[in-house]
């Protein structure tokens, strides 16, 4: 099995969807077919199961991946090093980030790669949330870790690295905040307070941080707007309504007057990687796989904070 089939094989395995796992590796899905059947057709046994909506792995193909996996991120940071000293000693690695927990993780990954890349740095940039993509769009920085999902131009993403529980960030007096949990459909129940988000054409990303309807189809009262996030615990605070939030917010941005509600049916907060689709810089890739193996070990530390359970 060459060194691109295996990769093919990988990626199909985490992505478990043929038209991602292309658009990843910047083939066709017919190539991903292809090399999947070839391997198959060479161990004699399938290494996926495919229905007209799911892609799964076999028994043996989740065998295949466990022991191929970490052989073959050992031949990529191989590979990777040899670049670099062939082709430069030093340089520097801009990354952007949104949130604080996010940082964490970037720098924690950052402390790893300069000890594997000497001569290399890596620069923590946030990124604010109304200019969320424009950083990555203008080459400003080389990769960025944000919310999902994201669907805009001169962007591709790539793997998810962790997800967060939601929760409703409220006003310490409201009926909502003595509540062990809230749903979805508690949201009719209290003003929004929105972010300017004009630079999102993703209806999906916005209908995710800012929706306009419960399930049930009920309207979300709209609350003031603030061109800042910062803006919106104030806003909580002095009683202009709520915001969903990480749950993990309440470790970072309690204050007097805030209570964190956890959400008992909201679908989870997905952060993930974000890429130019031109192509990377050199060493984004292997920053990227520390960042997952730093995302998939001990939990970040978490702080003092005000979240009702």
């Amino acid at each position: 099995m060459e060194l691109r089939e295996i990769e093919i094989f990988l990626t199909l395995a985490e992505e478990l969807h043929f038209g991602r796992t292309a658009e990843r590796l910047h083939v066709t899905p017919s190539r991903v077919s292809h090399v999947i059947k070839k391997q198959e057709r060479r161990i004699g046994s399938p290494l996926f199961e495919r229905t007209s909506r799911t892609v799964r792995l076999t028994a043996l193909g989740e065998e295949l991946r466990d022991e191929l996996l970490p052989a073959h991120q050992r031949i990529r940071s191989a590979l990777e090093r040899a670049t670099v000293q062939g082709r430069a000693m030093e340089g520097e690695l801009r990354i952007g980030y949104t949130t604080p927990w996010c940082a964490e993780l970037l720098l924690r990954a950052g402390d790893a790669f300069r000890s594997q890349y000497s001569g290399w740095s890596v620069r923590a940039r946030e990124i604010p949330f109304t200019d969320p993509y424009g950083s990555l769009q203008r080459g400003e920085v080389h990769a960025q870790i944000a919310e999902f999902p994201v669907l805009e131009p001169g962007i591709v993403t790539g793997p998810v690295l962790f997800r967060e529980p939601k929760a409703l960030m409220l006003p310490a007096d409201h009926p909502l905040a003595r509540a062990s949990t809230v749903s979805l459909e508690d949201l009719a129940d209290v003003p929004m307070i929105r972010l300017e988000l004009d630079t999102i054409r993703s209806k999906a990303a916005v209908e995710t941080h800012f929706p306009q309807r419960t399930p049930m189809g009920r309207s979300i009262p709209r609350g003031p707007s603030c061109s800042s996030w910062y803006e919106i615990p104030v806003m909580v605070a002095a009683g202009f309504g709520a915001s969903i939030v990480a749950a993990r917010a309440a470790e970072y941005h309690a204050r007097p007057g805030i209570t964190f509600v956890p959400f008992s049916d909201a679908p989870t907060l997905d952060y993930g990687v974000l890429l130019p689709a031109a192509g990377t810089a050199p060493l984004v890739e292997p920053f990227v796989d520390l960042l997952r193996t730093h995302a998939a070990g001990a939990p970040l530390p978490a702080r003092e904070g005000r979240l009702r359970r």
